[in-house]
């Protein structure tokens, strides 16, 4: 018999939010013409008006940049642009794979 053991700790409903949340907002980018590099590349990133509009557009963004900002896996780089933590790459990487959203 196969058990699956399921982590049920604080961390793992973290994770699980967060993770979504980058799936999420990969979708919401691309809806609205970006890439992933828009937020992966530290010294790009969303601007106010483009994060205006990503909030026009999709009722579920305001919630997800939330969560994004308070795990501190998004942070707004020195230009005030919305980008990624380096935790955020990390964890989006490690689901989509680095390939996805290339930094070279």
């Amino acid at each position: 018999m196969c058990t699956m053991q399921i982590d049920a700790t604080p961390n793992a409903g973290i994770q699980r939010s967060l993770r979504q949340c980058l799936s999420n907002a990969a979708f919401l980018l691309y809806q609205q013409g970006h890439v992933l590099e828009t937020i992966t590349i530290p010294f790009r990133g969303l601007d106010s008006r483009a994060l205006r509009q990503m909030r026009e557009a999709s009722q579920e963004w305001p919630a997800c940049q939330r969560v994004l900002e308070s795990s501190e896996a998004a942070i707004y780089n020195e230009h005030g642009r919305f980008v990624l933590s380096a935790m955020g790459r990390e964890l989006l990487f490690d689901m989509f794979g680095e390939g996805a959203a290339d930094c070279a």
